[in-house]
C-alpha cells in the first residue's frame, strides 16, 4: 500500500485497472479531493481507449473485395479418401478438351496464383502492423503504470492539448495529443528531445496522436513537436509547434 504522498503516482495504473483492491479503494477516495489526479485519470483512460482501438486492425478493403469476388469459384475440399495414382491435369485436358481449354486453364491458374500471392502479402503486412501496435501498447502501458510516472500538460501553437508521461525507472516517455489537425499532404508530425538546445529526433507521431518516444529522455529538458517532410528529418526544418518541458 502506498503512502498518502505517493497516491498521485497511481493515476496510470488506476486507468488501466492495474491496482490492488486496497490501492483502488484508497485512490478512489483520493480522487474526490485531487483535481489534478482526476484530470490525469481522464487522459490516461482516453489514451487506453485509443490503444484498444488501435490493436484491432481491419483487413484492407481490397482484400475483402477480392475474397468476396472469388469465393463462389472455390470448391469445398472433398473427403480425404485413398485416391489412384495422380494423373497430370495437362494430359487429361489435352485428351478431352484440346489445346484451347488447356491454355484457359493455365491462365486461370496463373490468375489465382497471383491473387493468393497478393493476399499473402497483405496478410503479412497486416500482421506486421498488428505486432508493432501491440509492442507500442505494451511500452505505453509500462510507462503509464510505472511507480514514478510523471505527467506534464501543454498546448501546441494550433491549440491542440498534449500530455507528456515520463518514467525514469523505465527510461521512456509517452506523448499524447488531442484534436491535433491532420498533417498536410507530404508532411508528418515529428517529435524531438531538446538536449539543452540540441534537438534530437524522437520519432514520428502516429495518426491517433500518440507515440512512445524513440530514445531515452534522460538528459533532455523538453520535448518538441514540428511538421517535417514525409519520413521525418534528421534536424528540425521549421519553428516548433510545441516545446514542452519534461516533468522533474
Amino acid at each position: 500500500m502506498k503512502h498518502k504522498e505517493d497516491l498521485h503516482t497511481l493515476a496510470g495504473a488506476y486507468a488501466l485497472g492495474a491496482l490492488t483492491s486496497e490501492e483502488h479503494q484508497a485512490f478512489t477516495a483520493h480522487l474526490r479531493r485531487c483535481a489534478s489526479c482526476r484530470q490525469e485519470v481522464q487522459e490516461f483512460q482516453a489514451t487506453a481507449a485509443r490503444l484498444a482501438s488501435a490493436a484491432s486492425l481491419p483487413p484492407p478493403a481490397p482484400m475483402r473485395q477480392a475474397v468476396l469476388r472469388h469465393i463462389d469459384t472455390v470448391r469445398m475440399a472433398p473427403p480425404r479418401t485413398p485416391s489412384p495414382a495422380p494423373v497430370r491435369l495437362a494430359t487429361v485436358l489435352t485428351r478431352k478438351a484440346g489445346p484451347y481449354i488447356v491454355a484457359a486453364s493455365v491462365t486461370a491458374a496463373a490468375a489465382f496464383g497471383s491473387l493468393a500471392s497478393w493476399q499473402h502479402q497483405q496478410t503479412e503486412e497486416a500482421r506486421t502492423r498488428a505486432e508493432h501496435t501491440s509492442r507500442q501498447n505494451r511500452d505505453m502501458a509500462a510507462v503509464m503504470t510505472a511507480p514514478d510516472a510523471r505527467t506534464v500538460h501543454g498546448r501546441t501553437t494550433t491549440g491542440a492539448a498534449t500530455v507528456m508521461i515520463t518514467s525514469a525507472l523505465r527510461d521512456r516517455a509517452v506523448f499524447v495529443s488531442s484534436d491535433l489537425a491532420t498533417a498536410p499532404a507530404g508532411m508528418v508530425y515529428q517529435l524531438w528531445f531538446d538536449d539543452h538546445g540540441t534537438m534530437r529526433p524522437a520519432g514520428l507521431l502516429a495518426r491517433d496522436g500518440t507515440a512512445v518516444l524513440q530514445g531515452a529522455p534522460a538528459g533532455a529538458r523538453a520535448v518538441g513537436l514540428t511538421l517535417e517532410p514525409a519520413g521525418g528529418s534528421p534536424q528540425t526544418t521549421g519553428t516548433p509547434l510545441l516545446l514542452l518541458a519534461l516533468p522533474v
